[in-house]
């Protein structure tokens, strides 16, 4: 493999964004439908961060995907109205992050937690998707017990 394929650039930003998280994106999506009904509304979303710059950034190069700067990404769940029988209406966020490194990236549910890393351009494996999205899926039910627990 060449270099280029061993670090962060606008390829493998683009790769992440318009193929791994849209994959992760209809897993999660497929696993979450007896949650769904559940709520009022709900959005999963692919998100960029534009704000956290790279400690050896210059300062006038704006952060996106074009550039290949991003330092994070990943997926935003909100589901919105919990539309339970004796429990109050509420609010779920959940994020799965992708935080990019130079030459790895690492994947969890926030900034801490590191499920897995891998190299740009690694494939991801049927059973790695799987995985994380039902670990993911997971975390965010247990979200909601406690959540219900707490109200009742």
């Amino acid at each position: 493999m060449e270099e280029a394929q061993h670090s962060r650039d606008k390829a493998a930003i683009q790769h992440l964004y318009n193929n791994i998280l849209p994959s992760l994106a209809n897993r999660m999506h497929g696993n979450l439908t007896e949650i769904t009904p559940l709520f009022h509304d709900f959005l999963l979303e692919r998100v960029v961060d534009v704000w956290t710059k790279s400690a050896d950034a210059g300062d006038d190069t704006p952060i996106s995907i074009e550039n290949g700067n991003v330092q994070q990404m990943g997926l935003k769940l909100r589901l919105e109205g919990f539309q339970g029988a004796g429990a109050p209406p509420f609010d779920v966020t959940k994020d799965l992050v992708f935080l990019l490194g130079h030459s790895t990236y690492e994947v969890g549910p926030d900034k801490n937690s590191v499920w897995v890393e891998k190299l740009y351009y690694e494939k991801w494996a049927e059973t790695e998707t799987a995985e994380i999205a039902q670990r993911w899926c997971d975390d965010l039910i247990e979200d909601i017990t406690q959540r219900l627990e707490s109200l009742t």
